[in-house]
């Protein structure tokens, strides 16, 4: 399997305090189908937008931002923290 590149990873904080890590458009789905805490439209759009990035149907940016969208919606925040 062939990952895709999606830009540097994105660090989000959980509602529950737990920091996770995204750094391939993989991950992203996959949290986005097994592991989301919220079944919205927000994460709906950004599952749209993964798949047709993965397909390559779609922009990887614009899956990106889906993604970015979908996690503020669900209660993360992004790790501001400098590593």
């Amino acid at each position: 399997m062939i990952e895709i590149y999606w830009g540097s990873p994105l660090s989000f904080v959980s509602p529950a305090g737990e920091v996770q890590k995204f750094g391939t458009i993989e991950q992203a789905a996959y949290w986005l189908r097994k592991k989301w805490p919220v079944a919205d439209e927000a994460r709906d759009r950004a599952l749209t937008r993964i798949d047709a990035a993965m397909h390559c149907l779609g922009s990887v940016g614009s899956a990106r931002r889906a993604f970015i969208s979908a996690a503020s919606s669900a209660g993360f925040v992004r790790d501001s923290r400098v590593a």
